[in-house]
């Protein structure tokens, strides 16, 4: 009887429907030197449980942090920013001299920004012309589902 009772907490075990007093059970039973022949292979499982219930972590954990601080990247970064902000103004310069492609005439600036969008239509037009094979692609595999629609209903005819 004793047997029976230990192999229905068994099967509950591995459902994970038992509580923790049966799993109790469970672990006396397993731990005892009276365990069914058949159930000889649940022992390691219920043996870890108990050896690992008893381990202990006995390192000691660094709960501080030290800080290395070097005054030699604090004292990089701010000569560095510093460069940054010196060079980032120009040098007695004016806008002018660094207003490259810019056009005092709007009628100039719009002939311009034709040319240049014209330029870049041709170049697209190119690309897109290449790709023009696609669309043969696409028929070819449209014809391939009228083949694959002949395959299944000759297959529903022959029965395969």
């Amino acid at each position: 009887m004793v047997l029976n009772n230990i192999e229905k907490l068994l099967e509950k075990y591995e459902n994970g429907d038992t509580s923790l007093t049966e799993e109790q059970a469970l672990k006396n039973y397993f731990n005892s030197s009276k365990v069914a022949p058949h159930l000889e292979i649940y022992k390691p499982l219920f043996n870890y449980f108990s050896v690992n219930h008893q381990e202990q972590f006995t390192k000691q954990v660094p709960l501080k942090r030290k800080l290395a601080f070097s005054y030699k990247w604090v004292a990089a970064a701010v000569i560095a920013i510093m460069l940054g902000f010196y060079l980032k103004t120009p040098l007695a310069t004016t806008y002018k001299e660094y207003a490259y492609g810019t056009y005092d005439n709007p009628k100039e600036a719009l002939h311009e920004i034709e040319k240049s969008l014209a330029v870049i239509s041709s170049q697209f037009n190119k690309g897109v012309s290449t790709i023009n094979y696609l669309e043969e692609i696409n028929k070819g595999t449209a014809t391939l589902g009228y083949l694959n629609e002949i395959e299944n209903s000759t297959s529903i005819i022959f029965k395969k």
